[in-house]
Protein backbone atom coordinates (compact mmCIF):
# COMPACT_ATOMS: atom_id res chain seq x y z
CA UNK A 1 0.00 0.00 0.00
CA UNK A 2 2.89 2.28 0.48
CA UNK A 3 4.51 1.89 -3.43
CA UNK A 4 2.61 5.06 -4.39
CA UNK A 5 3.34 7.61 -1.84
CA UNK A 6 7.31 6.68 -2.08
CA UNK A 7 6.79 8.49 -5.58
CA UNK A 8 7.65 11.79 -3.59
CA UNK A 9 4.86 13.56 -4.90
CA UNK A 10 5.31 17.27 -5.87
CA UNK A 11 2.99 20.09 -6.67
CA UNK A 12 2.63 22.34 -9.75
CA UNK A 13 4.62 26.18 -9.45
CA UNK A 14 1.77 28.14 -7.39
CA UNK A 15 -0.85 25.72 -6.93
CA UNK A 16 -1.39 25.37 -3.06
CA UNK A 17 -1.54 29.24 -3.62
CA UNK A 18 -4.39 28.93 -6.11
CA UNK A 19 -6.06 25.97 -4.30
CA UNK A 20 -5.51 26.38 -0.44
CA UNK A 21 -8.00 29.41 0.05
CA UNK A 22 -10.85 27.74 -1.56
CA UNK A 23 -10.40 24.52 0.38
CA UNK A 24 -10.36 26.27 3.27
CA UNK A 25 -12.91 28.16 2.78
CA UNK A 26 -15.05 24.63 2.00
CA UNK A 27 -14.27 22.82 4.55
CA UNK A 28 -15.25 25.49 7.28
CA UNK A 29 -18.54 25.46 5.38
CA UNK A 30 -18.93 21.45 5.66
CA UNK A 31 -17.63 21.90 9.36
CA UNK A 32 -20.49 24.29 9.71
CA UNK A 33 -22.88 21.80 8.03
CA UNK A 34 -22.14 19.42 9.91
CA UNK A 35 -22.80 21.07 12.97
CA UNK A 36 -26.11 22.17 11.97
CA UNK A 37 -27.39 18.90 11.10
CA UNK A 38 -25.97 17.67 14.06
CA UNK A 39 -26.67 13.62 12.78
CA UNK A 40 -23.29 12.14 12.06
CA UNK A 41 -19.95 12.41 13.93
CA UNK A 42 -16.48 11.79 12.10
CA UNK A 43 -13.57 10.81 13.59
CA UNK A 44 -10.22 11.22 12.04
CA UNK A 45 -7.49 8.94 12.72
CA UNK A 46 -3.92 10.40 12.18
CA UNK A 47 -1.01 7.98 12.30
CA UNK A 48 2.07 6.91 9.83
CA UNK A 49 5.57 7.69 10.18
CA UNK A 50 7.40 9.86 12.37
CA UNK A 51 8.43 13.32 10.77
CA UNK A 52 5.82 12.67 7.78
CA UNK A 53 3.73 15.92 8.86
CA UNK A 54 1.05 14.34 11.40
CA UNK A 55 1.14 17.02 13.94
CA UNK A 56 1.21 19.99 10.91
CA UNK A 57 -1.95 18.62 9.84
CA UNK A 58 -3.69 18.50 12.93
CA UNK A 59 -2.80 22.21 13.58
CA UNK A 60 -3.45 23.06 9.94
CA UNK A 61 -6.98 21.37 10.19
CA UNK A 62 -7.42 23.55 13.69
CA UNK A 63 -6.10 26.79 12.00
CA UNK A 64 -8.42 25.89 8.29
CA UNK A 65 -11.49 25.21 10.68
CA UNK A 66 -13.24 26.51 13.37
CA UNK A 67 -11.46 24.99 16.29
CA UNK A 68 -14.17 24.93 18.86
CA UNK A 69 -16.00 22.54 17.44
CA UNK A 70 -13.03 19.77 16.71
CA UNK A 71 -12.01 18.24 19.33
CA UNK A 72 -8.21 16.74 19.02
CA UNK A 73 -6.91 14.18 21.45
CA UNK A 74 -3.38 13.36 21.77
CA UNK A 75 -2.32 9.93 22.83
CA UNK A 76 0.74 8.47 24.34
CA UNK A 77 1.70 5.75 27.06
CA UNK A 78 -1.52 5.25 28.77
CA UNK A 79 -2.29 7.09 31.96
CA UNK A 80 -2.47 5.08 35.57
CA UNK A 81 -5.71 5.61 35.17
CA UNK A 82 -5.69 4.26 32.02
CA UNK A 83 -3.59 1.66 32.39
CA UNK A 84 -6.21 0.20 34.89
CA UNK A 85 -9.31 -0.39 32.28
CA UNK A 86 -9.16 -2.05 28.84
CA UNK A 87 -7.09 -0.48 26.44
CA UNK A 88 -10.20 0.95 24.16
CA UNK A 89 -11.53 2.52 27.20
CA UNK A 90 -9.68 5.87 26.30
CA UNK A 91 -10.37 6.24 22.93
CA UNK A 92 -14.20 5.30 23.80
CA UNK A 93 -13.86 8.55 26.08
CA UNK A 94 -12.57 10.67 23.38
CA UNK A 95 -15.26 10.29 20.49
CA UNK A 96 -16.95 13.14 19.58
CA UNK A 97 -20.81 13.66 19.58
CA UNK A 98 -22.64 14.38 16.50
CA UNK A 99 -21.86 17.15 14.60
CA UNK A 100 -18.28 17.27 15.56
CA UNK A 101 -15.09 16.42 14.35
CA UNK A 102 -13.31 14.50 16.33
CA UNK A 103 -9.30 13.94 15.66
CA UNK A 104 -7.33 11.26 17.34
CA UNK A 105 -3.55 11.77 16.92
CA UNK A 106 -2.43 8.46 17.80
CA UNK A 107 -4.79 5.84 17.82
CA UNK A 108 -6.08 2.01 18.91
CA UNK A 109 -3.65 1.43 15.82
CA UNK A 110 -0.57 2.30 17.51
CA UNK A 111 -0.01 0.10 20.47
CA UNK A 112 -0.67 -3.19 18.02
CA UNK A 113 2.04 -1.81 15.94
CA UNK A 114 4.60 -0.73 18.77
CA UNK A 115 4.25 -4.20 20.50
CA UNK A 116 4.61 -6.67 17.15
CA UNK A 117 7.74 -4.39 16.19
CA UNK A 118 9.31 -3.45 19.70
CA UNK A 119 7.93 -5.94 22.16
CA UNK A 120 7.82 -9.07 19.97
CA UNK A 121 4.31 -9.87 20.20
CA UNK A 122 3.11 -13.29 18.29
CA UNK A 123 1.80 -12.95 15.10
CA UNK A 124 -1.26 -14.18 16.72
CA UNK A 125 -2.20 -11.98 18.80
CA UNK A 126 -1.18 -8.83 16.31
CA UNK A 127 -4.01 -10.04 14.20
CA UNK A 128 -6.36 -10.55 16.90
CA UNK A 129 -6.00 -7.13 18.03
CA UNK A 130 -6.31 -5.72 14.15
CA UNK A 131 -9.57 -8.41 13.97
CA UNK A 132 -11.04 -6.15 17.61
CA UNK A 133 -10.08 -3.16 15.54
CA UNK A 134 -12.10 -4.07 12.50
CA UNK A 135 -15.40 -4.97 15.15
CA UNK A 136 -14.69 -1.81 16.35
CA UNK A 137 -14.57 0.09 13.37
CA UNK A 138 -17.30 -1.46 11.92
CA UNK A 139 -19.74 -0.81 15.00
CA UNK A 140 -18.77 2.95 14.93
CA UNK A 141 -19.58 2.97 11.26
CA UNK A 142 -23.00 1.10 11.90
CA UNK A 143 -23.73 3.62 14.71
CA UNK A 144 -23.51 6.62 12.08
CA UNK A 145 -19.74 7.53 12.64
CA UNK A 146 -17.89 9.00 9.34
CA UNK A 147 -14.38 7.30 9.76
CA UNK A 148 -11.30 9.11 8.12
CA UNK A 149 -8.12 6.95 8.40
CA UNK A 150 -5.10 8.93 7.22
CA UNK A 151 -1.61 7.52 7.11
CA UNK A 152 1.21 9.79 6.58
CA UNK A 153 4.17 7.84 4.77
CA UNK A 154 7.97 8.47 4.21
CA UNK A 155 10.64 6.41 2.60
CA UNK A 156 13.55 5.74 4.33
CA UNK A 157 15.67 8.38 3.19
CA UNK A 158 12.72 10.89 3.43
CA UNK A 159 12.27 10.17 6.70
CA UNK A 160 16.48 9.58 7.39
CA UNK A 161 16.60 13.26 6.12
CA UNK A 162 13.08 14.77 7.97
CA UNK A 163 14.60 13.68 11.60
CA UNK A 164 18.23 15.18 10.42
CA UNK A 165 16.17 18.54 9.45
CA UNK A 166 14.30 18.86 12.46
CA UNK A 167 17.05 17.41 15.21
CA UNK A 168 19.67 20.24 13.69
CA UNK A 169 17.10 23.39 14.46
CA UNK A 170 17.39 24.43 17.43
CA UNK A 171 13.31 25.10 17.35
CA UNK A 172 12.70 21.67 16.44
CA UNK A 173 15.13 19.66 17.95
CA UNK A 174 12.74 18.59 20.56
CA UNK A 175 10.41 17.07 18.02
CA UNK A 176 13.32 14.47 17.76
CA UNK A 177 13.97 12.05 21.02
CA UNK A 178 15.23 8.81 21.41
CA UNK A 179 12.19 7.12 20.97
CA UNK A 180 11.99 8.24 17.37
CA UNK A 181 16.08 7.54 16.69
CA UNK A 182 15.12 4.32 18.37
CA UNK A 183 12.25 3.59 15.84
CA UNK A 184 14.24 4.37 12.94
CA UNK A 185 16.65 1.85 13.62
CA UNK A 186 13.35 -0.73 12.87
CA UNK A 187 12.24 1.03 9.95
CA UNK A 188 11.76 -2.07 7.66
CA UNK A 189 10.19 -3.93 10.29
CA UNK A 190 7.98 -0.69 11.25
CA UNK A 191 6.62 -0.64 7.17
CA UNK A 192 6.23 -4.63 7.21
CA UNK A 193 3.99 -4.61 10.09
CA UNK A 194 2.22 -1.31 9.33
CA UNK A 195 1.05 -2.33 5.61
CA UNK A 196 0.22 -5.62 7.23
CA UNK A 197 -2.04 -3.67 9.40
CA UNK A 198 -3.24 -1.39 7.19
CA UNK A 199 -3.98 -4.06 4.43
CA UNK A 200 -6.20 -6.03 7.18
CA UNK A 201 -8.32 -3.20 8.32
CA UNK A 202 -8.99 -1.21 5.15
CA UNK A 203 -12.45 -1.63 4.71
CA UNK A 204 -15.61 -0.74 2.53
CA UNK A 205 -16.48 1.55 5.87
CA UNK A 206 -13.12 1.91 7.02
CA UNK A 207 -10.36 2.27 4.65
CA UNK A 208 -7.12 3.43 4.73
CA UNK A 209 -5.29 6.98 2.70
CA UNK A 210 -2.08 6.75 2.72
CA UNK A 211 -0.51 10.37 1.84
CA UNK A 212 3.06 10.98 0.77
CA UNK A 213 4.92 13.08 3.78
CA UNK A 214 7.35 13.88 2.21
CA UNK A 215 6.47 17.06 0.64
CA UNK A 216 4.72 19.85 2.84
CA UNK A 217 1.85 21.37 0.66
CA UNK A 218 1.10 18.64 -1.11
CA UNK A 219 0.67 16.55 1.95
CA UNK A 220 -1.84 19.42 3.24
CA UNK A 221 -3.93 19.60 0.29
CA UNK A 222 -4.28 15.95 0.21
CA UNK A 223 -4.93 15.65 3.96
CA UNK A 224 -7.48 18.50 3.40
CA UNK A 225 -9.53 17.30 0.17
CA UNK A 226 -10.06 13.56 1.67
CA UNK A 227 -10.99 15.55 4.89
CA UNK A 228 -13.31 17.59 2.81
CA UNK A 229 -15.00 14.60 0.88
CA UNK A 230 -15.85 12.61 4.69
CA UNK A 231 -17.71 15.64 5.45
CA UNK A 232 -19.23 16.10 2.12
CA UNK A 233 -19.65 11.73 1.73
CA UNK A 234 -23.30 11.89 3.12
CA UNK A 235 -26.28 14.55 2.78
CA UNK A 236 -27.22 15.62 6.17
CA UNK A 237 -29.64 13.41 7.80
CA UNK A 238 -28.87 10.62 6.56
CA UNK A 239 -27.89 7.50 8.24
CA UNK A 240 -25.25 5.15 7.65
CA UNK A 241 -25.77 2.06 5.80
CA UNK A 242 -26.05 -0.58 8.17
CA UNK A 243 -23.25 -3.18 8.21
CA UNK A 244 -25.06 -6.33 10.29
CA UNK A 245 -23.90 -9.28 11.90
CA UNK A 246 -26.23 -11.75 11.07
CA UNK A 247 -26.64 -13.35 14.28
CA UNK A 248 -28.68 -16.18 14.05
CA UNK A 249 -31.83 -15.85 16.78
CA UNK A 250 -32.44 -19.27 17.86
CA UNK A 251 -36.68 -19.79 17.16
CA UNK A 252 -38.86 -20.55 20.10
CA UNK A 253 -38.81 -24.13 20.95
CA UNK A 254 -41.68 -26.50 19.50
CA UNK A 255 -42.66 -27.75 23.38
CA UNK A 256 -43.15 -24.48 24.92
CA UNK A 257 -39.92 -24.56 27.63
CA UNK A 258 -36.91 -22.58 27.54
CA UNK A 259 -34.19 -21.36 30.23
CA UNK A 260 -36.90 -18.89 32.08
CA UNK A 261 -39.84 -21.28 32.66
CA UNK A 262 -38.24 -24.41 33.56
CA UNK A 263 -36.61 -22.77 36.77
CA UNK A 264 -37.64 -23.63 40.14
CA UNK A 265 -39.52 -20.69 41.40
CA UNK A 266 -40.57 -22.36 44.37
CA UNK A 267 -37.15 -22.24 46.32
CA UNK A 268 -37.66 -20.31 49.15
CA UNK A 269 -35.59 -19.23 52.44
CA UNK A 270 -36.47 -19.01 56.06
CA UNK A 271 -36.09 -15.60 56.93
CA UNK A 272 -34.28 -16.72 60.41
CA UNK A 273 -31.98 -18.98 57.87
CA UNK A 274 -31.99 -15.30 55.46
CA UNK A 275 -30.58 -13.60 58.38
CA UNK A 276 -27.56 -15.05 59.60
CA UNK A 277 -26.61 -16.39 55.62
CA UNK A 278 -27.08 -12.33 54.46
CA UNK A 279 -24.73 -11.31 57.14
CA UNK A 280 -22.39 -14.05 56.72
CA UNK A 281 -21.50 -13.37 52.90
CA UNK A 282 -21.75 -9.69 53.51
CA UNK A 283 -18.87 -10.09 55.56
CA UNK A 284 -17.51 -12.48 53.26
CA UNK A 285 -17.88 -9.90 49.99
CA UNK A 286 -16.36 -6.90 52.56
CA UNK A 287 -13.19 -9.54 53.10
CA UNK A 288 -12.88 -10.00 48.95
CA UNK A 289 -13.36 -6.56 47.95
CA UNK A 290 -10.23 -5.81 50.17
CA UNK A 291 -8.23 -8.47 49.48
CA UNK A 292 -4.97 -8.39 47.66
CA UNK A 293 -6.08 -9.85 44.70
CA UNK A 294 -9.20 -6.88 43.58
CA UNK A 295 -5.99 -4.59 43.93
CA UNK A 296 -5.33 -5.84 40.32
CA UNK A 297 -9.16 -6.27 39.38
CA UNK A 298 -12.19 -4.47 39.57
CA UNK A 299 -16.01 -5.82 39.88
CA UNK A 300 -18.43 -5.07 37.75
CA UNK A 301 -22.22 -6.36 38.33
CA UNK A 302 -25.06 -6.51 36.01
CA UNK A 303 -28.72 -6.85 37.18
CA UNK A 304 -31.51 -6.79 34.65
CA UNK A 305 -34.72 -8.95 35.05
CA UNK A 306 -38.45 -8.22 34.60
CA UNK A 307 -40.38 -4.66 36.21
CA UNK A 308 -40.61 -5.63 40.18
CA UNK A 309 -37.80 -8.52 40.04
CA UNK A 310 -36.16 -7.18 43.47
CA UNK A 311 -33.51 -5.81 41.88
CA UNK A 312 -33.46 -2.66 43.49
CA UNK A 313 -33.38 -4.61 47.19
CA UNK A 314 -30.49 -6.89 45.84
CA UNK A 315 -28.40 -4.30 45.18
CA UNK A 316 -28.94 -2.69 48.38
CA UNK A 317 -27.48 -6.02 50.05
CA UNK A 318 -24.51 -6.05 47.61
CA UNK A 319 -24.00 -2.21 48.52
CA UNK A 320 -24.36 -2.47 52.10
CA UNK A 321 -20.80 -5.13 51.98
CA UNK A 322 -19.01 -2.57 50.15
CA UNK A 323 -16.98 0.86 51.08
CA UNK A 324 -18.83 3.46 49.96
CA UNK A 325 -15.89 5.16 49.02
CA UNK A 326 -15.34 2.12 46.31
CA UNK A 327 -18.47 1.79 44.22
CA UNK A 328 -20.94 3.32 42.26
CA UNK A 329 -24.49 1.97 41.01
CA UNK A 330 -25.46 3.50 38.00
CA UNK A 331 -29.06 3.37 36.62
CA UNK A 332 -29.74 3.25 33.16
CA UNK A 333 -33.04 4.59 32.13
CA UNK A 334 -33.75 6.22 28.74
CA UNK A 335 -30.95 7.71 27.27
CA UNK A 336 -29.97 11.45 27.77
CA UNK A 337 -29.19 13.68 25.06
CA UNK A 338 -25.72 13.94 25.53
CA UNK A 339 -25.81 9.48 25.10
CA UNK A 340 -27.84 9.40 21.87
CA UNK A 341 -24.81 12.17 20.51
CA UNK A 342 -22.96 9.22 21.23
CA UNK A 343 -22.68 5.79 19.75
CA UNK A 344 -24.92 3.28 22.02
CA UNK A 345 -21.77 1.60 23.87
CA UNK A 346 -20.28 5.28 24.92
CA UNK A 347 -22.44 5.42 27.55
CA UNK A 348 -21.30 2.31 29.45
CA UNK A 349 -17.63 2.36 28.49
CA UNK A 350 -17.18 5.74 30.30
CA UNK A 351 -18.63 4.30 33.78
CA UNK A 352 -15.90 1.32 33.74
CA UNK A 353 -14.36 1.26 36.91
CA UNK A 354 -10.52 1.82 37.97
CA UNK A 355 -8.69 -1.21 39.73
CA UNK A 356 -9.57 -2.20 43.30
CA UNK A 357 -13.60 -0.25 42.74
CA UNK A 358 -16.71 -1.92 41.68
CA UNK A 359 -19.31 -0.53 39.55
CA UNK A 360 -23.20 -2.03 39.42
CA UNK A 361 -25.27 -1.74 36.78
CA UNK A 362 -29.02 -1.48 37.42
CA UNK A 363 -30.09 -2.46 34.23
CA UNK A 364 -27.17 -2.03 31.29
CA UNK A 365 -26.37 -2.39 27.56
CA UNK A 366 -28.99 -5.05 27.54
CA UNK A 367 -31.16 -2.85 27.03
CA UNK A 368 -30.88 -2.65 23.35
CA UNK A 369 -31.68 -6.59 22.69
CA UNK A 370 -34.33 -6.14 25.06
CA UNK A 371 -36.89 -3.20 25.58
CA UNK A 372 -35.66 -1.43 22.41
CA UNK A 373 -35.81 -4.51 20.06
CA UNK A 374 -39.34 -5.14 21.99
CA UNK A 375 -40.77 -1.96 22.12
CA UNK A 376 -39.16 -1.24 17.84
CA UNK A 377 -37.24 1.36 19.57
CA UNK A 378 -33.57 -0.08 17.35
CA UNK A 379 -33.82 -1.70 13.90
CA UNK A 380 -33.63 -5.13 13.80
CA UNK A 381 -29.89 -4.84 12.06
CA UNK A 382 -28.93 -2.68 15.09
CA UNK A 383 -30.39 -4.96 17.77
CA UNK A 384 -29.08 -7.97 15.74
CA UNK A 385 -25.55 -6.76 15.47
CA UNK A 386 -25.29 -5.99 19.47
CA UNK A 387 -25.27 -9.30 20.19
CA UNK A 388 -21.46 -9.69 19.00
CA UNK A 389 -20.35 -5.86 19.92
CA UNK A 390 -21.48 -6.65 23.44
CA UNK A 391 -19.98 -10.13 23.42
CA UNK A 392 -16.52 -8.42 22.09
CA UNK A 393 -17.37 -5.18 24.66
CA UNK A 394 -17.75 -8.02 28.06
CA UNK A 395 -14.45 -9.66 26.41
CA UNK A 396 -12.39 -6.80 26.54
CA UNK A 397 -13.44 -6.21 29.95
CA UNK A 398 -12.50 -9.20 31.12
CA UNK A 399 -8.84 -9.19 29.28
CA UNK A 400 -8.64 -6.31 31.16
CA UNK A 401 -9.07 -8.20 35.13
CA UNK A 402 -12.63 -7.04 35.36
CA UNK A 403 -14.43 -9.64 37.67
CA UNK A 404 -17.96 -9.08 35.67
CA UNK A 405 -21.26 -11.05 36.90
CA UNK A 406 -24.71 -10.58 34.69
CA UNK A 407 -27.66 -11.50 36.80
CA UNK A 408 -31.06 -12.13 35.39
CA UNK A 409 -33.30 -12.13 38.05
CA UNK A 410 -36.46 -14.43 37.18
CA UNK A 411 -40.41 -13.73 38.39
CA UNK A 412 -43.33 -15.42 37.22
CA UNK A 413 -46.14 -13.43 35.60
CA UNK A 414 -48.50 -14.66 39.06
CA UNK A 415 -45.38 -12.99 41.08
CA UNK A 416 -45.25 -10.10 39.36
CA UNK A 417 -48.71 -9.08 39.68
CA UNK A 418 -49.16 -10.15 43.11
CA UNK A 419 -46.39 -7.46 43.69
CA UNK A 420 -47.56 -4.93 41.23
CA UNK A 421 -50.72 -4.74 43.24
CA UNK A 422 -49.17 -4.60 46.45
CA UNK A 423 -47.11 -1.80 45.52
CA UNK A 424 -50.32 0.15 44.39
CA UNK A 425 -51.89 -0.40 48.15
CA UNK A 426 -49.14 0.33 49.87
CA UNK A 427 -48.24 4.08 49.56
CA UNK A 428 -44.68 4.23 50.38
CA UNK A 429 -44.20 2.31 47.16
CA UNK A 430 -46.48 3.54 45.07
CA UNK A 431 -43.90 5.45 43.42
CA UNK A 432 -42.62 2.20 42.04
CA UNK A 433 -45.77 1.19 40.06
CA UNK A 434 -46.05 3.20 36.84
CA UNK A 435 -48.33 2.60 33.94
CA UNK A 436 -45.45 1.59 31.78
CA UNK A 437 -45.45 -1.55 33.61
CA UNK A 438 -48.74 -2.54 33.39
CA UNK A 439 -47.97 -1.87 29.66
CA UNK A 440 -45.20 -3.48 29.60
CA UNK A 441 -46.66 -6.95 31.16
CA UNK A 442 -48.92 -7.23 28.30
CA UNK A 443 -46.01 -7.88 26.37
CA UNK A 444 -44.82 -10.23 28.71
CA UNK A 445 -44.23 -13.53 25.80
CA UNK A 446 -42.46 -11.11 23.86
CA UNK A 447 -40.08 -9.95 26.48
CA UNK A 448 -40.08 -13.79 27.39
CA UNK A 449 -38.32 -14.53 23.98
CA UNK A 450 -35.54 -11.52 23.80
CA UNK A 451 -34.70 -12.91 27.18
CA UNK A 452 -33.92 -16.33 26.02
CA UNK A 453 -32.59 -15.22 22.80
CA UNK A 454 -29.83 -13.04 24.91
CA UNK A 455 -29.12 -15.53 27.14
CA UNK A 456 -28.04 -17.71 23.89
CA UNK A 457 -26.24 -15.48 22.34
CA UNK A 458 -24.45 -13.83 24.98
CA UNK A 459 -23.65 -16.07 27.90
CA UNK A 460 -19.85 -16.91 27.49
CA UNK A 461 -17.29 -18.22 28.97
CA UNK A 462 -15.56 -14.95 30.42
CA UNK A 463 -19.38 -13.80 31.03
CA UNK A 464 -21.81 -16.34 31.41
CA UNK A 465 -25.25 -15.09 32.37
CA UNK A 466 -27.07 -16.30 36.28
CA UNK A 467 -30.11 -16.87 36.06
CA UNK A 468 -31.81 -16.71 39.48
CA UNK A 469 -35.17 -17.60 40.48
CA UNK A 470 -36.18 -14.79 42.51
CA UNK A 471 -39.95 -15.19 43.45
CA UNK A 472 -38.75 -15.31 46.78
CA UNK A 473 -36.48 -12.30 47.10
CA UNK A 474 -34.59 -13.70 50.44
CA UNK A 475 -33.33 -16.44 48.11
CA UNK A 476 -32.60 -14.13 45.60
CA UNK A 477 -30.80 -11.97 47.53
CA UNK A 478 -28.65 -14.86 48.99
CA UNK A 479 -27.88 -16.58 45.80
CA UNK A 480 -26.64 -12.81 44.32
CA UNK A 481 -24.19 -12.97 47.46
CA UNK A 482 -23.01 -16.05 47.27
CA UNK A 483 -22.23 -16.31 43.22
CA UNK A 484 -20.03 -12.64 43.74
CA UNK A 485 -18.32 -14.34 46.23
CA UNK A 486 -17.60 -17.64 44.44
CA UNK A 487 -16.66 -16.06 41.54
CA UNK A 488 -14.12 -13.20 43.10
CA UNK A 489 -12.55 -15.84 44.49
CA UNK A 490 -12.65 -18.31 41.55
CA UNK A 491 -10.37 -15.33 39.69
CA UNK A 492 -7.09 -16.45 39.21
Amino acid sequence: MFESAEIGHRLEKGQYKREEPALRQSLLEAQYELLRAAHIPVVVLVAGADGAGKGETVNLFNQWMDPRHIHAHAFGQPTEEEAERPPMWRFWQALPPKGRIGILFGSWYTQPILDRVMHGSKRAEFERELERIRRLETMLAAEGTVLVKLWFHLSRSAQRDRLKKLSSDKRTAWRVTSVERKRFKHFDEFRETSEEALRMTSTGVAPWQVIDGSDDEYRALTAGNLLLDALRCRPAGSAAPPTVSQTAVAKPPIDGRDLLNTLDYTATLPRKKYSKKLESLQGRLALLMRSKKMRRRSLIVVFEGMDAAGKGSAIRRVTQALDARSYHVIPIAAPTDEERAQPYLWRFWRHIPRHDAAVIFDRSWYGRVLVERVEGFAAEPDWMRAYSEINDFESQLAESGTVLLKFWLAITPEEQLRRFKEREEIPFKRFKITQEDWRNRDKWPEYERAVCDMIEQTSTDVAPWDLIAANDKLHARVEVLRRICERIEAAP
